[in-house]
């Protein structure tokens, strides 16, 4: 992406999974300047942008406050103007109720460059991800894609002889749908079938009639969902894959079970009227093998910063809510460390216990001129894999990794204890501290080890409304914790709704309470009295591993 004149470029991200995000799409991502998203955006394709990346949430949202079109429209105007990079990302593909011809007159009528950029509509890959074709030589020829955000405006007469309907927005239009369809002469035991976050770890389908959906389906929460009308709803059942032990399954809820379609060419004009369905009916039943599929769960995190660990989650089958429960920033003065780069020839040791450390101290050191290189002479010590990840980002290979991932072990392990009393360590950390032992215990054995502020973390100022009414609802199976500090903010989040009215406390018996190792477990006991599962290996991994063994022992 070339700098200077700024440029739009109006993405289509796919039906939500960042599985099915172009390369063009992905490319434009790690480029850009501004990123302007929609309430649909699978949230795990914002950890793509750069860090100084600016990040606006535009998504109009059901029942809820959301930025006018013109206001988006002046966002993209005004950031192209100022010659940034903007991605204007949007789920589906941008031109397929993507609303975005008024976006286009806008940045013609400002004279901006722009470009769009093709995605995968939720109208062709929900059918497909549900094993529902929309063409076939016999029982559907043709289809249409429709939005019932207007079904008053639709030609209802018009749409009822058509084979196949997919209709997009269509949630809480689904009782008009079904009885529009039916005063217009198509059959009641017409095939139907409600995909709800497709191609989604949570993926749910219910499949049934007209006469029977909007039964099946009334106290469920159906948005956002893709609904498929037509006779190759029935061909579902014999299109989908041998399952493995791994292979992603949806939530599947069938009470009327269909019969399969009659495919000879002369039955074709009595499909939509007269095909057979069986009276019978089966209860609602999950299907899937993924270890954590049906369970919701709760990832506490820092704001701002990408989730691996609930891409971890999801893999396995988890509908993951994010909650960030804490703020990473700057110190309050960047003096010490700064002073600590400008002579980092004086040190032997460089220790980071964190990926925020790793972030910020690179970021001071290229303010100071410097790169890599300026640690030629020094050795570095990590606590983590994430952290060493994070290092590598950077050229580097730490030189020692405590075995157990804690800052603990670190000294219990350190490679040169020996020579301890003459070494000179240097250790950029949180600025209001953290444990005390690891810089207690080296200073004890005689090392001079310097600290310095490198950034800072607080509580969040609030929950999200997502969080709020999980926990109210009592939705949630499992919460995550990852630090102490997490679970600290989490209580006091807790508190500071039950002081405004609003109390959640105490959690639910059934929550289980993970987390992630020792210290943060101590956490879990002094905040909220109890913690359920300590994972084995300090690590996001062992994390989601201990998370699994306990949800398998649960339903033994």
């Amino acid at each position: 992406m070339t700098r200077g004149n700024g440029k739009v470029y109006l993405v289509g991200s796919g039906p939500g999974s960042v599985d099915y995000l172009t390369m063009r799409g992905y490319q434009l991502l790690t480029q850009a300047d501004v990123l302007i998203y929609d309430a649909l955006v699978d949230e795990a394709l914002l950890q793509w942008v750069p860090e100084s990346c600016s990040k606006l949430d535009v998504g109009k949202r059901g029942g809820k406050p959301s930025p006018p079109q013109a206001e988006i429209n002046r966002l993209l105007v005004l950031y192209c103007q100022r010659g940034r990079q903007v991605v204007r990302l949007k789920s589906g593909d941008p031109f397929i109720f993507g609303r975005c011809v008024a976006e286009i007159e806008a940045l013609v009528a400002a004279e901006c460059d722009f470009e769009v950029v093709p995605g995968i509509s939720s109208a062709l890959a929900a059918p497909l991800l549900a094993g529902i074709p929309l063409t076939d030589p016999v029982l559907s020829r043709c289809f249409a894609v429709l939005t019932a955000h207007d079904a008053a405006a639709l030609n209802w007469q018009s749409l009822a002889v058509l084979e196949t309907l997919v209709i997009l927005m269509g949630a809480k239009q689904l009782a008009v749908i079904v009885d529009q369809l039916q005063r217009h002469g198509r059959s009641p035991q017409t095939p139907i079938a409600v995909i709800r976050w497709a191609g989604q770890p949570h993926q749910q389908i219910w499949t049934g009639t007209l006469e029977t959906i909007v039964q099946q389906t009334s106290r469920q929460a159906l948005s956002p969902c893709v609904i498929v009308i037509g006779e190759v709803v029935r061909l579902r059942p014999y299109l989908q894959p041998i399952r493995s032990q791994t292979a992603h399954a949806p939530l599947e809820f069938s009470q009327t079970v269909l019969a399969p379609p009659n495919r000879s060419q002369s039955h074709v004009a009595d499909l939509s009227l007269s095909s057979p369905l069986s009276a019978f009916t089966l209860p609602a039943t999950p299907m899937s093998s993924k270890p954590l599929t049906g369970k919701t769960i709760l990832v506490t995190r820092a704001a701002g910063q990408s989730s691996q660990f609930s891409t971890l989650l999801q893999e396995q089958g988890a509908r993951v809510i994010e909650m960030p429960t804490l703020e990473i920033t700057p110190p309050s003065s960047w003096q010490s460390l700064d002073r600590a780069i400008e002579s980092l020839d004086r040190f032997d040791w460089l220790i980071l216990t964190s990926t925020n450390g790793v972030d910020y101290f690179f970021q001071r050191l290229v303010e100071q001129g410097k790169d890599a290189r300026a640690l030629a002479g020094i050795k570095i010590a990590v606590v983590g894999k994430k952290t060493a990840a994070s290092l590598t980002q950077h050229g580097l290979q730490p030189d020692f990794i405590p075995p157990n991932f804690v800052a603990d072990s670190l000294v219990d392990h350190f490679p040169e204890r020996d020579r301890l009393p003459t070494l000179n360590i240097l250790f950029p950390r949180v600025e209001s501290g953290g444990r005390d032992v690891l810089v207690r215990e080296l200073t004890n054995q005689g090392a001079n080890v310097v600290e310095v502020a490198a950034y800072e973390s607080g509580c969040a100022q609030q929950m999200t409304a997502e969080t709020i009414a999980a926990l109210q609802q009592q939705t949630i199976d499992i919460i995550t914790f990852a630090s102490s500090k997490t679970v600290q903010c989490f209580y006091h989040l807790l508190q500071q709704e039950a002081s405004q009215g609003r109390p959640l406390l105490p959690l639910a018996e059934t929550m289980c309470v993970a987390s992630i190792g020792p210290q943060t477990s101590d956490a879990c006991r002094e905040w909220l009295n109890r913690v359920d599962v300590e994972a084995g290996e300090y690590t996001l991994e062992g994390l989601v591993q201990a998370i699994v063994k306990w949800v398998n022992q649960v339903g033994e």
